[in-house]
């Protein structure tokens, strides 16, 4: 599988997944159509959040593209911090009428190709357990579950 960084990855079926330069029309259309897919509780970006997300030296927008429509998208996260560079991965999701097609797998997998070239480690992500078909994915491609209790504080 190829990098997502200036070289698409393509199979030659007509998908490719890149790294986002540029908000367009299209690209804010599709995350109006893609967000609620994966959370019902948070609005989809607007143009100048998507905006700030693709300015961001912290974030990787990461967008797979059948034939042109933007049908699925994730982001990579890089932060530095005393013991070193973090990378997660967030907001993976896939168009529900394309799903079961390995996209998810690709995002991932360039993700994790840009983790690399900026040195990090390893990379983190979450899922919730009713995700199965997601969780499924991500022990297959090597993911490991990690003993932790994850926090939140409610602002």
């Amino acid at each position: 599988m190829r990098s997502a960084g200036d070289t698409p990855d393509t199979a030659g079926d007509g998908i490719e997944v890149t790294e986002c330069r540029a908000v367009t029309d299209d690209l804010v259309k599709a995350m109006q159509r893609l967000i609620p897919q994966l959370s019902s509780s948070n609005p989809p970006p607007s143009r100048s959040e998507l905006e700030e997300i693709v300015a961001s030296p912290a974030t990787t927008l990461f967008v797979a593209r059948e034939d042109g429509r933007v049908v699925g998208a994730l982001t990579l996260v890089a932060f530095r911090i005393p013991t070193g560079l973090r990378t997660r991965i967030e907001d993976v999701v896939v168009d529900e009428t394309r799903r079961g097609r390995r996209l998810g797998e690709r995002l991932s997998a360039a993700a994790i190709e840009k983790a690399r070239r900026l040195g990090a480690r390893s990379t983190d992500l979450s899922s919730r357990p009713a995700r199965k078909a997601a969780n499924r994915l991500y022990d297959r491609m090597g993911f490991e579950r990690r003993e932790s209790n994850v926090y939140r504080y409610t602002l």
